[in-house]
Formats: C-alpha cells, structure tokens, sequence
C-alpha cells in the first residue's frame, strides 16, 4: 500500500519530498493510516486532533487514544478543544458543519503558525465514492459527479488511491490499533444511510460497484477538461467588465466574485452548445440557485427587465446581455463641495473645481473630455453636493429648453442598469442639476460669448 500511495502522491503532484504535513488524526482507522504511511513515507509529521464534546466518553476516549499513539510514534500531536453545540447555535449551522468550519479553521492557523507546507486528511475511494452518490442524489452538475479531488488548495488527500479494506489490512500488518466512532454506526445522516443501506446492496447487484463509480469518475474527469476549456473559450468572448479598469480573472470558479459587476452578452450564450450549462457555471458559484438559473434561461428570449437575486447579487436581462451586480447595502453618501478645490467621492473617483476669468472678446473652447466640463459661474450658487441620481431627478441637456427625467435621458442614452445605477450628478445649492457627470450639463449654465467667469470641473477617477 505505501508504494501505491507513494506513486499517487507523485502523480498527483500532491507534495513535494520531505514535506512538512500536519495530518487530521481522529483516531479511526483512516487518519492513523494516514499518520503512519506519512511518517513511512519520510515527511516530517506533526498530528492535529479535535476534541468537538460532541460523543461524552467517546470523546475524551479518541483524544487520550491520540495522545497514547502519538507518544508511541514520537510524533508531535496539537489537541484543540471546541463547543461545538455551541458554536452551531450562534452560527446558525448544522452540528456537521459547525464542526467542518472550527477544524478546518483551526488546522489552517496552526499550519500558518508552524509554517507546514500542507494539510492532509484521510479520505479513500469509499469516501469518495459515497460524496459522488450523495451529490447525484441531491442534484448535481458534472463536477459533483467527480467525487473527492486529491488536492484542494493546501489539503491534500493521499488515501484516495485505497480501499478501507487496503487501510485496515495495513494496520493489521503494522500490529495498530484504532478507534471506531460509534456515530458510524447509525444510520442517522445522509452519507451513513448510503454507507450502511445503499452501498451493500448496489454491491449485492455489483460486488465491484465502488471500482465502476471510480471508473466512470475518472472518465467525468476527463470530459470536465473538454468540457472546462470549452466554457472558457466561450466566457472570454461573453464576459465584459461592467467597471472602468476592472479586469475580468478567468480561473475555476469561472466567475467569482472580483470579477463582479460584469455583463454576459446573450447572442454568445444562445451560441453555446448548452447555454443553461454555460448559465449553470457563471451563476452557480454566485449563490443563485438551480431553479433561479433554469428560469433565467427561459426567460432570456423575453423582454427585458426581469431581475434576480442571490444572498449577495442581483440579476438583471438588460438588453441583449444580462448583467450581474453587486447587492448595495450602503449606498455612498453625498459629497458636499463647499468652495473650489479637490474633493474625494469614493476609492473610485474625486471632484475638482477650479474658477477663471474669460474675457468676453475671447474666443469660446470647450473640453473634449466627458469628464471635464466648463460651466458659466455666474448664476452657480455654493455649496455643490456630488451625489447619486435618485428617482425625480430633471435637469434640462445640453441643447434643449425643457426639462427631461435624468433616467429617460439615460435610457435613450442606451445606459444599462449598473450605469443608471451608478450614475453621479452634480448640483448647486437650489438643487439644481448642472452636470449629469461624464454625460451632458445643463443648457442653462454651458458657456455664451458673455460669460466673464468659467467653473471648471474635473471628474478624477
């Protein structure tokens, strides 16, 4: 078993020689497995155990087995002790998952305190096998179908090249003992219920049945690939970054959230062989859920309008794309301008205002930078306020004599919902509109042959 764990390792590219690992030990036979075949294997091997005081005895019992086995083997073991009913009720988490975000967060801490090169855990095919069923019986899309991975970021699983039945024949021949977590025992959750009910009688059919699931698995792996370069072609073409030198990152998940607000172009998506696949792997790393993403395919042909939102984003058909935007919880407070100078809106843009003289006899310029603008001065009234177009808002464009909604002015404009959104307009103390930034100003204060003082204003961002 050590040479077949060693080629895997290499395979997999999982460590490098004489690594140094901390192994997840609980004491079962898969994390003792684990412990000694790292030591045999000659990386150096430090033990991290949880006691979660989730089993009474039981607990304590797997913490003093840890402490008896790690002396034996002169092998240095770190012991944490959580509430984990505790943490579960706070959090609002099930007890599984309490427990899953108070040992991972702790053996990332002490890997960064001991400056280990890597965390490893003692899954095997079986586990593997079992994540595979509980993922299609749930509903998945190709990559729950893959089963466990090999490495993920700094956990490694060197197991998953072995059976349980390989493990505890190891052990047997090594003359170690383990503990057994009686919670195994009873049918009580998901991946139990497949462990003790599903799995013996999918064998009974097929006494092979966790060779053909890995066997198919591998295959998946390599339609993932085709499939994952396919998806890749086809976003860099449709992802366009929605911000002013955002730059879209193209690493799975395909879309996370730094590359958020983007826009994905339709005409590209209804191209793609599956389009509802390609949603599937935008939206899904962005919380919206499975029948969200099936009704958002639908309904692309439709008119535009529709809107969704996840826990953290919204959803919107604008047009022929559809954008996706972050939820604005706190929208950025006005910025009150009391005379000339530079002021700071947010960490994407400032304001300056500077004023001149012009003599009359002077020819009239203008600035071909939407973002700088020459305003007449005299009729300016102090302090200016840089704020966010709200509903109502009228001023009257360049070129016109009546007014028009600053969200029509937009809409003719072709502005999608995130530059609506977005949109700053900048008014003078009787709430007049004089710019609607980077757009058009007000007709009423651009420059004429008799102005005597100009305001320049400069959008920084």
């Amino acid at each position: 078993m050590l040479n077949k764990i060693k080629r895997y390792i290499a395979s997999e590219q999982l460590l490098k020689p004489k690594a140094h690992c901390l192994v997840a030990l609980s004491g079962g036979a898969d994390s003792v497995a684990l412990l000694l075949t790292m030591r045999q294997l000659g990386y150096e091997t430090d033990a991290v155990h949880c006691n979660f005081h989730l089993r009474g005895d039981e607990s304590n019992r797997d913490e003093e087995y840890c402490q008896s086995l790690c002396k034996q083997l002169n092998i240095p073991l770190h012991i944490a002790h959580f509430d984990t009913l505790t943490y579960s009720e706070v959090h609002k988490v099930s007890i599984e998952m309490a427990a899953r975000e108070l040992r991972y967060r702790y053996f990332f801490q002490l890997k960064e305190a001991l400056g280990a090169d890597a965390i490893c855990v003692g899954h095997h095919q079986e586990d593997s096998v079992e994540t595979i069923l509980i993922n299609l019986v749930r509903g998945t899309g190709l990559s729950g179908m893959l089963g466990i991975r090999p490495k993920k970021g700094d956990i490694v699983r060197p197991l998953l090249c072995v059976s349980r039945k390989e493990i505890e024949e190891y052990l047997h021949q090594q003359a170690i003992s383990y503990v057994t977590d009686s919670t195994n025992l009873v049918d009580d959750v998901v991946r139990n219920k497949l462990r003790l009910n599903i799995l013996p009688q999918l064998a009974a059919i097929n006494p092979s049945v966790n060779d053909a699931i890995l066997t198919t698995a591998r295959h998946l792996m390599d339609v993932d690939k085709i499939v994952e370069e396919s998806l890749l072609q086809a976003l860099q073409s449709a992802v366009k970054p929605l911000r002013n030198g955002q730059e879209i990152s193209f690493k799975r998940p395909f879309i996370s959230e730094e590359n958020v607000p983007f826009a994905l172009d339709l005409q590209v998506v209804r191209q793609f062989p599956a389009p509802s696949y390609l949603l599937f792997y935008v939206l899904k790393p962005l919380g919206f859920t499975t029948s969200q993403i099936t009704e958002v395919a639908e309904l692309a042909n439709e008119k535009t309008g529709q809107l969704w939102e996840s826990a953290a984003y919204e959803l919107t058909h604008d047009r022929h794309s559809l954008l996706v935007l972050p939820l604005e919880h706190d929208v950025p407070r006005p910025l009150l301008i009391p005379e000339t100078g530079r002021y700071v809106y947010d960490e994407r843009i400032s304001i300056r205002l500077t004023a001149s003289f012009r003599n009359p006899q002077t020819p009239l310029s203008f600035s071909k930078d939407a973002n700088i603008i020459d305003l007449d001065a005299a009729s300016i009234r102090f302090p200016l306020t840089l704020r966010r177009t709200e509903v109502g808002d009228r001023f009257t464009p360049l070129g016109m004599q009546g007014t028009q909604l600053v969200s029509d002015f937009l809409t003719n404009r072709k502005r999608n919902r995130f530059e609506k959104r977005t949109q700053l307009v900048l008014q003078d103390a009787t709430g007049t509109i004089l710019w609607v930034v980077g757009q058009r100003i007000n007709h009423h204060f651009r420059l004429t042959e008799e102005t005597t003082k100009c305001l320049r204003v400069e959008a920084l961002l």
